[in-house]
């Protein structure tokens, strides 16, 4: 369809430079040119604005209005907004994709400082006075085309201006957030805001004065907002995008995790959640004015899109599903016949205890692959738990033995509490003062059903038993309930999570577990305790049962079982009958009565 404009075009250009080659020069004033000359001018700027525009694409857009825009390979399009009010002073865009970079500019060739890409990018441009249409571009930077949603929003003279006053990017003004994201922790970087400013006038200065009248003044306050749970469709992204994009809507459905003041570094650490869509944004607000802007928000799901290998798609593997699954059915055992089956439950307690600590000790020290640390894992928790059940049976300790299965308790306890918002009380960000409350606690359990034992091994069977099942359900279908205790991991495997924020979403599938794992506990715990309550505290230790019978057979000289021949002896006994050849008794005679 191009060709025969794309001719004309290189038909007026060699008119022009013959014009040119016969004038003897290029310099030459409107004046002097001809009339002939200045008709090719006339024609070559017409067609080629006529070629550019098929090119390249025109999106015009609303303000506050989201606009979905397709960007294919190899083309630019144009991002056009007019009829500005005379009371804006700047304006931002903000584009939005699922997992794809986009390159947002300034001009139509991106360069350095004029342009960002990113999955999540913003530009913000000051208006000039009399200034009434703004236009960017838009590319897609990988060759593919790329598709997402964007919006551009006005501010006033009087708000706040994002970014304004960055000193460590690209972007002169960058109202963007930075987000970076690894297996145990998301965090997110922003540049300084300044106070707003007029069109035509100079802004003020970042850093000459800390005073009421500067920057120094603004607060940067930072939410969070959860997308569905185990929801990684596109459709759900743009509707949240949608949704949170602007100062109102953000305070409306997001979650206000802190406030910053202009001293604080701008640079918050969250908890990572591999799977879960999470979209966070930080609203700068001039108290004294009280108004407030938006910077760019931002999403992650903890997960590349990617990735053949721990992708989003591919984060449930299958060594983990069976893993789970086989504690859980040991832990639905165990939450309503573990006290009965006593050697069972300490096997269960045993495995768990050694699995958690050398997962984390092989984790700290090695770089092996996940399937071959969780298959060693297996392998040393058996261990463990045959030790366990060998110690109680060996030496007949029971309270040694209920000391352990309460430090189970304790440890499930205490990664509770830290799970609730007290976790993320500012004096828990010590590791000392954190570990040190938290040791505290897995400690004291056990210490106080020290009078009561039965009772708390029965709490311990039904608590733990009854998690170990919400974990096998972790498995297959997401639910917040498994980062009680891997929070714990994280912090254990990882020296700067104590940094990090550790707030999860709390949708509908975790009031569901919680009521499965409430429902199961106390049911395993109340039928224990009826139908314990008439027989021992605890088994007797099979060894030394073994110990007292074998006394008692050696001073029991009326107990049948005194005069029965050892074990060795009948077995070889019956080994000379089996093997031996029976002789002759020659004549045989009938013995009278």
């Amino acid at each position: 369809m191009l060709h025969w404009p794309v001719a004309f075009i290189e038909y007026l250009s060699n008119c022009v430079a013959s014009e040119c080659s016969r004038l003897g020069s290029t310099n030459v004033g409107l004046k002097k040119m001809p009339s002939s000359w200045l008709m090719y001018i006339f024609l070559y700027v017409l067609v080629c604005d006529g070629v550019v525009a098929q090119v390249e694409n025109r999106v015009v857009f609303l303000f506050n209005t989201f606009q979905n825009v397709n960007v294919n390979e190899n083309e630019t399009v144009q991002a056009v907004v007019s009829r500005i009010p005379p009371e804006v002073a700047f304006i931002t865009l903000q584009f939005h994709t699922q997992h794809s970079n986009a390159t947002l500019s300034y001009t139509r060739m991106p360069g350095l400082g004029l342009s960002l890409t990113a999955v999540d990018s913003g530009l913000l441009s000051p208006l000039i006075p009399g200034q009434t249409k703004l236009s960017w571009f838009l590319l897609a930077p990988d060759g593919d085309s790329v598709a997402g949603t964007g919006v551009i929003l006005p501010y006033t003279s009087s708000d706040p201006v994002p970014g304004a006053c960055n000193l460590e990017f690209d972007l002169d003004i960058d109202p963007n957030v930075y987000l970076h994201y690894n297996i145990f922790e998301t965090t997110i970087r922003f540049a300084p805001a300044n106070i707003g400013y007029s069109r035509g006038s100079n802004p003020p200065a970042c850093d000459t004065e800390v005073g009421e009248n500067t920057r120094w003044r603004l607060r940067y306050d930072i939410y969070q907002y959860f997308l569905p749970e185990s929801d990684l469709s596109e459709q759900s992204l743009i509707t949240s995008i949608q949704s949170v994009a602007n100062v109102q809507t953000m305070r409306e459905h997001g979650k206000r995790l802190m406030t910053l003041s202009s001293n604080d570094k701008t640079e918050v650490v969250f908890s990572s959640i591999p799977g879960q869509g999470v979209i966070y944004s930080v609203i700068v607000g001039d108290p004294v004015l009280n108004t407030s802007s938006s910077y760019i928000p931002v999403h992650t799901y903890a997960c590349s899109f990617s990735s053949t290998l721990d992708g989003c798609d591919t984060l449930g593997k299958i060594s983990t599903r069976i893993f789970f699954t086989i504690a859980g059915l040991a832990g639905l055992f165990v939450c309503f016949c573990g006290h009965r089956f006593f050697k069972c439950e300490l096997f269960c307690m045993g495995f768990g205890f050694a699995a958690f600590l050398f997962f984390v000790l092989i984790t700290r020290t090695t770089k092996l692959d996940y399937d071959i640390r969780l298959t060693l894992t297996a392998v040393i928790g058996v261990v463990g738990g045959v030790i366990l059940v060998m110690s109680w049976w060996r030496f007949g300790s029971v309270m040694s033995c209920v000391v352990v299965v309460g430090l189970m308790l304790g440890f499930l306890i205490s990664s509770i509490v830290f799970f609730t918002p007290v976790g993320d009380i500012q004096v828990f960000r010590s590791n000392v003062v954190f570990w040190v409350t938290f040791s505290c606690i897995v400690v004291g359990v056990p210490l106080f059903f020290v009078r009561w034992p039965r009772e708390g091994n029965i709490t311990t069977c039904g608590v733990a038993g009854a998690y170990a099942v919400v974990l096998a359900v972790n498995a297959y279908i997401y639910t917040s309930l498994s980062y009680i205790t891997l929070n714990i991991l994280k912090r254990f495997l990882n020296d700067n999570f104590s940094k990090a924020f550790t707030d999860v979403p709390f949708q509908d599938i975790d009031f569901i577990m919680i009521t499965v794992w409430v429902v199961l506990g106390v049911s395993g715990i109340v039928l224990q305790l009826y139908r314990e309550r008439t027989r021992p505290f605890f088994p007797p230790s099979p060894y030394l049962m073994w110990l007292q019978e074998r006394e008692r057979r050696k001073t029991n000289v009326l107990d049948p079982s005194h005069h029965t021949s050892s074990l060795p002896s009948r077995l070889l006994a019956r080994a000379r009958q089996l093997t031996g050849r029976r002789e002759t008794a020659g004549e045989c005679t009938p013995l009278l009565l």
